[in-house]
């Protein structure tokens, strides 16, 4: 079961290491000593993550979490009270405790605010420059660089990005894809935790190729969510039947993930947003920003996406319409005027 634990401060370690006298528990097992990892971010994407971490990671092995959403910590520790799971107050607390650490967070000031807050000043565990921190935020590649940068400089650990994909289903189902950035000599050990929360690691590059990676492929994804909305607005008005239209682009050259899992029309796929009023997946907000980092990164090495900018006109509109902002990005359907059940 959960039980409360006492964190041990930096204070505490620097006593404990000044006086040669370990402050970490010690196990009768062939593992020298328990595994603690830290995870930041309990949002949609993180929670589903965390619980599959903490559900695979050994028994003696302590979780510790942080969120600023308090409610989701405790419905987190709620979920899972029979596991080591401990909830602290801030990122430092996280730093000061784990080995381990996983951050999942909305935007690019978030991980650098974050990464300030764990690296400076330096804490005292004497494993601090093996630490291992990946990223499976989804920022730009210059922000991510540069927290890749203070973590190396300052000593303070490993730096790994590992954006992911797969949706809200993926990350509770422990079916994510990992693209990962790293040396290396960093990816096994990286693989071997990412596996814990998804079904397949992709090693991309060195430092920021994931997140180039996962960019790239966002791209892709919010250009075809567009175009399969506007196919199947297209269709329905032309008198086709929606599911029948669905099926057999699934089964032709138009098949994509738009189209098969995330379809924009209403019943076509029972478990899709658009089936539920558009709610949950994947926001259309979230869809814009990372349509943002794409086009701005594409801007820094002189390529010039011409199907982007439009599309973020698209997605622009779409969060600025109160009946439509906050809801799965596949409410363009809705914004087309897509004809949806019972309609004429």
């Amino acid at each position: 079961m959960m039980t409360k634990r006492t964190l041990v401060t930096a204070s505490q370690r620097a006593w404990c290491v000044s006086n040669s006298v370990s402050c970490r528990r010690s196990f009768a097992s062939t593992r020298k000593l328990q595994e603690d990892y830290g995870f930041i971010g309990l949002g949609m994407m993180g929670y589903g993550m965390a619980k599959n971490l903490r559900q695979k990671i050994p028994a003696s092995d302590r979780l510790f979490i942080q969120d600023i959403n308090t409610a989701a910590t405790k419905q987190f520790t709620e979920e899972m009270s029979e596991y080591n799971v401990e909830v602290v107050d801030t990122v430092r607390d996280i730093a000061e405790n784990s080995s381990t650490i996983i951050t999942v967070l909305p935007r690019p000031e978030h991980v650098k605010s974050v990464f300030e807050e764990m690296l400076e000043p330096s804490t005292d565990r004497a494993d601090a420059s093996s630490r291992l921190f990946i990223d499976c935020s989804t920022i730009d590649p210059s922000t991510s660089a540069t927290v890749a940068d203070a973590t190396r400089i300052t000593g303070q650990g490993i730096f790994v990005d590992a954006p992911m994909s797969g949706g809200v289903v993926g990350a509770a189902a422990g079916k994510l894809t990992f693209m990962i950035g790293a040396a290396p000599e960093h990816v096994s050990r990286a693989t071997a935790v990412l596996s814990l929360m998804g079904a397949r690691v992709v090693h991309m590059g060195p430092q920021t190729s994931g997140l180039k990676a996962k960019l790239a492929n966002n791209y892709l994804l919010a250009l075809n969510n567009i175009a399969t909305a506007e196919a199947m607005n297209m269709g329905v008005r032309w008198g086709l039947d929606p599911v029948v239209l669905a099926n057999m682009i699934n089964s032709a050259t138009g098949r994509c993930w738009p189209s098969e899992v995330n379809n924009p029309v209403p019943g076509v796929v029972a478990t899709a947003p658009a089936s539920r009023d558009y709610a949950g997946g994947f926001g259309a907000g979230l869809m814009l920003k990372d349509l943002n980092l794409a086009l701005q990164a594409a801007e820094e090495v002189d390529a010039t996406p011409q199907l982007g900018l439009q599309a973020r006109q698209i997605y622009e509109a779409v969060e600025a319409d109160e009946n439509l902002k906050g809801r799965d990005f596949s409410v363009v359907y809705r914004y087309f005027g897509g004809i949806e059940g019972g309609q004429k």
